[in-house]
């Protein structure tokens, strides 16, 4: 088995399990994030404090802080690691695709890199997509805190 082999096998296993884990997190702790909310709440006597909350399919689930930002963090990664897996198993399979494609109207290579292209980009568009949802939902949560309010 090759250098090339072995990490790619890593990447996907370790993708894998990232998947995973965020799946088994998901169910426990009963939503995700990205699809959650951040509140700033008053008290009568001026204190201050953020409410934080998953959501999975309309229902809301209030979390500390602490695992709302986990669980942001872990929603976000699984676009980068998804991208990594498909892009491992794409190098694996490289070999293969560019021995059936040489006759075709475009070369195995040149398909190859197209796909990776492609894949690379999503991954990209939606990790920072989800990253700037994230910086929003806190961003206009703590900008309605009075200044110099700590949470």
């Amino acid at each position: 088995m090759t250098r090339r082999t072995k990490i790619c096998i890593w990447i996907i296993v370790l993708g894998l399990a990232n998947f995973l884990a965020y799946s088994v997190v998901y169910v426990s702790i009963g939503g995700e994030a990205v699809n959650g909310e951040v509140l700033a709440e008053r008290f009568a006597d001026g204190r201050t404090s953020l409410r934080c909350f998953l959501a999975d399919r309309g229902q809301r689930t209030e979390v500390s802080c602490g695992i709302w930002v986990y669980s942001a963090v872990h929603s976000i990664s699984i676009w980068l690691t998804m991208g990594a897996v498909l892009l491992a198993m794409l190098t694996l399979a490289k070999d293969r695709i560019v021995s059936s494609m040489r006759s075709s109207i475009v070369r195995g290579r040149t398909f190859i890199t197209i796909l990776a292209t492609i894949v690379t980009l999503i991954a990209i568009v939606f990790t920072v997509y989800f990253t700037l949802g994230v910086i929003n939902m806190v961003s206009s949560a703590t900008s309605s805190l009075p200044a110099g309010a700590a949470p």
